[in-house]
């Protein structure tokens, strides 16, 4: 195979041409013919035993070279890699086909070119840092919390009010007919918590045990498309109201809920906690605002195939996590108001994000020559098989030391980023959203805080040996990778997004 014409076009592609000599397309056809020939009908045969001239000589010599290309194609790409191309994002299409005269074949491939970032200010900006000071509203605020949780339920004969936690039985309709997710029985809801659609909850109230009533609703413009706007019924009956008991906030009830013989020392502890999860969220928070102010300031084109990958990655991550709670990734969505086209179409803006601070991060690496020392990669692989409990030679399989690499300086980028970061106390203003309420059914904890990162990390890989340990098959992909056998460098050459046509040269 001989690799030519190599061009970086203006339009961010790579286009390069790969001819293959003749005994390799021969071979090529040849196994095309014996892959379609069984499902070939020629008279005068039986099924799948007509010869390849005859069914050449019916249909034409060219009948088996498109399958034939899908077949050296993939062979070509990785022999165009070896000759050090620019790095490339994505799958590479075949823009044109043709056969020489000596049945050869010359291919066309082209393929997105990773993007060159102009890096704006990244050092030095602003950033606000919020306070983690734990105030005796935020303790009273858990002790409420923790009151609500071991509160005792019991039914009561009155109307609805907020706070109240109400069973009951509803059908949707939309125009007259029944809809998808709009219909549950024996449903327990607590007024107040603005799980369903707004509006639903708000007109419960004041209703009693018995009473039935039809609720009309409009759907928000932004649901899922098949309700967004929509203006429909439910069919509502009350079975029972229940009210919440809070228990009493003194050292027996420290006693109930805690290791500690007094309410001081819960509140202490309480306090001691909060300490620490406002620190926490005061560094992620912290570090986020400042990677998204260093994005602000960069200037780069992004291949939409990046932001594609990004996304595909985070759908079957969602898919893997349902699957681990079994539960069904489109009945998820499905509770959601969603189908995956929604759900692609609502997370694509967090994954074009995502795929902003990897080119960012990695960036900042290259400019300030950020390098990292065979012995610094040897000390993460030992902390990597610490804190996943895997044998060390494991890890190293798991995590090529080159992806370890690339984890490290962009840890160490960030870290650059945001110690050259000037703290202010002006918090940002913050974009309003609204938020999606299922028609029915919660979506599942812990789901909603999800962000996956930009690439898939050596950190992650390690994450992933260790869940197959334990659960195989809620982390297929990652045992796959530990045997060997992952597919994620792989790049099918085949994939063509522009219909290549075989042509015979003149």
């Amino acid at each position: 195979m001989n690799v030519k014409s190599v061009t970086t076009n203006e339009n961010g592609k790579l286009t390069f041409t790969v001819e293959v000599d003749s005994a390799a397309f021969e071979e090529a056809v040849s196994k095309a013919y014996q892959n379609a020939k069984k499902d070939i009908s020629v008279p005068g045969f039986r099924k799948g035993k007509a010869p390849r001239m005859v069914i050449e000589g019916m249909y034409g010599k060219e009948v088996f070279y498109d399958d034939a290309v899908n077949l050296v194609a993939p062979e070509a790409y990785e022999e165009a890699k070896k000759q050090e191309l620019p790095r490339t994002v994505g799958d590479p299409s075949i823009s044109n086909v043709k056969v020489t005269d000596d049945k050869a074949v010359v291919l066309d491939f082209e393929i997105a070119l990773y993007p060159e970032a102009a890096l704006g200010q990244y050092k030095g900006l602003e950033v606000y840092r919020e306070s983690t000071d734990v105030s005796k509203e935020d303790i009273a605020a858990e002790l409420d919390k923790i009151r609500v949780r071991n509160a005792r339920i019991e039914s009561v004969d009155r109307a609805i009010v907020s706070g109240d936690t109400v069973n009951i039985d509803f059908d949707g309709y939309k125009d007259g007919v029944q809809f998808d997710g709009g219909k549950a029985e024996s449903y327990n809801l607590e007024i107040g918590s603005n799980s369903f659609v707004p509006g639903f909850e708000d007109q419960l109230i004041g209703m009693k045990a018995g009473e039935e009533k039809d609720i009309d609703i409009t759907f928000p413009e932004n649901y899922s498309p098949d309700l967004a706007g929509a203006e429909v019924v439910f069919k509502v009956k009350i079975n029972d109201v229940k009210q919440s008991i809070l228990p009493s906030l003194d050292d027996e009830f420290a006693k109930d809920v805690s290791e500690f013989d007094t309410l001081a020392e819960y509140e202490a502890s309480i306090k001691e906690e909060l300490g620490k999860q406002k620190s926490d969220s005061s560094e992620k928070n912290f570090r986020n605002l400042a990677i998204s102010k260093a994005i602000e300031n960069m200037k780069v084109e992004i291949p939409d195939v990046m932001i594609d990958e990004q996304v595909s990655m985070t759908v079957n991550d969602y898919a893997q996590n349902c699957a681990m709670q079994g539960m069904k990734f489109p009945d998820y969505l499905a509770s959601m108001g969603m189908n995956e086209q929604s759900f692609r179409r609502i997370i694509r803006p967090s994954a074009q994000k995502d795929v902003q601070a990897s080119i960012l991060l990695e960036k900042v690496a290259e400019v300030e020559g950020i390098v990292i020392a065979d012995d610094e990669i040897e000390e993460e692989y030992k902390r990597m098989a610490e804190l996943y409990s895997i044998e060390l030679d494991r890890v190293r399989e798991v995590a090529p030391s080159e992806l370890l690499a690339r984890d490290l300086k962009v840890n160490r980028a960030i870290t650059l980023i945001c110690d050259s970061a000037v703290v202010t106390d002006k918090p940002e203003e913050k974009e309003e959203k609204t938020a999606k309420k299922p028609v029915a059914k919660k979506k599942p904890e812990g789901e909603a805080e999800k962000k996956p990162a930009a690439k898939k990390t050596a950190a992650k890989k390690a994450e992933g040996e260790a869940e197959t340990v334990k659960k195989p098959a809620a982390k297929k992909a990652a045992a796959e990778n530990a045997d060997g056998k992952a597919e994620a460098e792989k790049k099918p050459a085949a994939k063509k997004t522009t219909k290549a046509k075989t042509e015979k040269a003149e």
